[in-house]
């Protein structure tokens, strides 16, 4: 069966094709208005329109827009007595401390529509009030006056005993789409489980309709969905789980980069993905991260994802000047339409990606997406009114632009490495996404760090991961009670428990045999954040965690240690795909040349398809291919590996 990757990106679409050991890439413009469109445009180009023997995987943005954008769908938030305010109170923190007179944050749910009802339990489970056939009605009858296009139920202590929820969504079926939190995340903290199951409400009839268009119009091929935790869900289920898709296209791009460095011997990573919108940044260490602590529109998302840190400055980012005369860069970007000036698509404002044109980093004979040439003319006329405007030559201005993206993504990798007690010094860099390649050696040198791979195909990596991704599933349940009150076999029927659900959900795609792990959340007592360890019975958990507090956190204490959560993930085998480059015994030289800002003589261009593995490039230089281009700076060597990778070298 053929695969195929598909991420929608900002700007760009891209495709990934995996047919009968052999790799095609694809780019297309992105629709943000009708994401499916720029889907069935690829596939039609790649000649798979009508293809029966064909498996996409899919990483949508479309719950992740509708959430930025506030595009979700009208939400009913149904409660207990007393908490309907919960949404919007929140954790009473300032996004702003020092602001006397912040701006007002718009509640998540309207307050007309946030509705109180029966059906509350205490801290130990006993019923505090009673849920009867008589305050069901009511509510479906104040449900169904309000119209809504879907509901959330959030209701005290359900992740204890979940029976009053499932009465209430079972009296509101058929009347819209309905979700429940003991489903979603069945989590201590009402706050942050009540945000989860109102973002998969609000999110969740978007994702049912977009996923049903796209997959009528696929025909036969089976539709699966990254979610963002790095698993794949099939495409009929993925629409009620809306809340665990925000990171679907992220997700992939990190499943690639493990997937990549792990065939050349590499497993401490930090990457960044630079698209043309945002950048990525993360941190792994042998396998992916997970974080029950992101967050999105400011909005807390507990769901398990992949642990990143995004910053708007991408290739599309905008360069302009502010009030005070500073040169900024970002967080706007010129999007896929009308794109960086030099798409030629009618853009007249400067961009990252214009300034690599105009500083020679990007040749000027390079082809995007549709074999769509660049305009040098028109990067340079976006440019001059930035560079009058700054009293700067049009290298220098752009040289600027550069400067302050690569300083704005540093700082990302640092909150991601330094800031949580890792010395990047120690890991290798990986940069993807179309413009990675071009900002790898400075970010690099940035960092204090000597070491990069520049992976194959890394202009469409995360599509290229939705093709190694597994099928899997995280699954997780509160408990919250003193280690010293637990057992170990009360904690591994908890784990079994959860398991057994795992993999009779992974059945039903056709999966027999998912690998496991079993974890559990655990913090002393008295405090509210917890550290996440694998499961190795109480007394070894326990020793296990004093040392994680002490390495991440700089102490340990003499205080007794609570276990929050347990945890399981199941992951199916993952798919095998060899990516290995060309085996040549003579080494290829450079197509041609350019001339690069700031370097004295022409800098050679080498088209990256025909590097066979072992052949070593000094910089400066430019590496070519199909999605990408990668600068190798002056002092930076690079060698080709058996995988197919560019490993970068600091030689000063």
């Amino acid at each position: 069966m053929k695969r195929l990757g598909v991420d929608t990106g900002g700007t760009f679409t891209d495709f990934v094709l995996w047919d009968e050991g052999q790799v095609r890439v694809h780019k297309v413009l992105s629709t943000p208005e009708a994401p499916e469109k720029a889907i069935l445009q690829g596939i039609r180009e790649l000649g798979l329109e009508g293809e029966p023997e064909l498996a996409v995987i899919h990483g949508s943005t479309v719950a992740t827009n509708a959430v930025l954008e506030g595009r979700g769908v009208r939400t009913v938030y149904i409660t207990n007595h007393g908490l309907g305010d919960v949404l919007t109170i929140g954790r009473q923190a300032r996004r702003e401390l020092y602001n006397l007179q912040p701006a007002r944050v718009p509640a998540p749910v309207r307050p007309e529509d946030c509705l109180e009802t029966g059906g509350r339990l205490g801290a130990d489970g006993a019923v505090v009030e009673d849920l009867n056939a008589e305050d069901l009605d009511a509510l479906a009858a104040r449900v169904r006056a309000r119209a809504p296009q879907a509901v959330a139920i959030n209701l005290l202590f359900s992740w204890r005993d979940d029976r009053f929820e499932r009465a209430v969504e079972q009296a509101l079926s058929g009347i819209c789409f309905v979700t429940r939190s003991s489903g979603v995340l069945a989590e201590i903290r009402e706050y942050e489980r009540g945000i989860a199951t109102w973002l998969n409400a609000y999110v969740g009839p978007l994702m049912q309709g977009y996923l049903a268009r796209l997959g009528s119009t696929l025909g036969d091929a089976r539709l699966t969905v990254m979610q963002s935790h790095g698993g794949t869900l099939d495409a009929d289920q993925a629409g009620r789980h809306g809340v665990r898709l925000l990171l679907s296209g992220p997700a992939g791009g990190l499943r690639g980069a493990l997937h990549l460095a792990r065939a050349s011997g590499v497993t401490r990573l930090l990457s960044f993905d630079m698209g043309g919108t945002s950048t990525d940044v993360a941190l792994l260490d042998g396998d992916l991260r997970l974080t029950g602590e992101g967050r999105i529109a400011g909005y807390p998302v507990a769901v398990p994802m992949v642990d990143m840190h995004t910053i708007g400055a991408g290739g599309g980012s905008l360069a302009w000047v502010d009030a005070g005369g500073l040169l900024q860069v970002g967080p706007r970007s010129a999007g896929a339409r009308p794109g960086p000036a030099c798409y030629g698509l009618g853009g007249r404002e400067p961009t990252v990606t214009d300034a690599n044109l105009l500083l020679g980093r990007l040749p000027p004979d390079t082809r995007l997406a549709g074999g769509m040439p660049v305009d040098l003319a028109a990067a340079r006329a976006a440019f001059e009114p930035l560079a009058a405007r700054l009293n700067l030559s049009l290298e220098q201005a752009a040289e600027g632009v550069i400067r302050l993206a690569n300083e704005h993504m540093a700082g990302a990798l640092r909150e991601i490495s330094l800031a949580r007690g890792h010395d990047p010094r120690q890991f290798t860099l990986m940069p993807f996404g179309g413009a990675g390649g071009l900002h790898v050696c400075e970010l690099a040198e940035s960092l204090g760090m000597k070491r990069a791979l520049v992976p194959v195909h890394g202009g469409v990596l995360s599509a290229l991961g939705m093709l190694v991704a597994p099928r899997g599933r995280e699954l997780s349940r509160t408990l919250n009670l003193p280690l010293g009150e637990a057992s170990d076999r009360a904690v591994q029927m908890e784990l079994d428990a959860l398991a057994a659900k795992g993999r009779e959900a992974l059945a039903l795609e056709g999966v027999s045999e998912p690998s496991v792990h079993q974890s559990v959340d655990l913090r002393y007592a008295g405090q509210s954040a917890t550290l996440n360890l694998p499961w190795t019975g109480l007394l070894g958990v326990e020793r296990a965690f004093h040392r994680a507090h002490e390495a991440r956190f700089g102490h340990a204490l003499d205080l007794p240690v609570e276990l929050v959560n347990v945890r399981v993930g199941l992951s199916a085998p993952v798919p095998a795909l060899d990516l290995s480059g060309p085996t040549a015994a003579d080494t290829a030289g450079p197509r041609g040349e350019v001339s690069v800002h700031g370097i004295g003589s022409p800098v050679p261009v080498y088209d990256r398809d025909t590097l066979p593995a072992g052949q070593r490039i000094d910089g400066p230089a430019l590496i070519t291919e199909a999605v990408s281009t990668t600068w190798i700076a002056p002092g930076w060597s690079c060698e080709v590996d058996e995988a197919g990778n560019l490993g970068l070298k600091c030689e000063v």
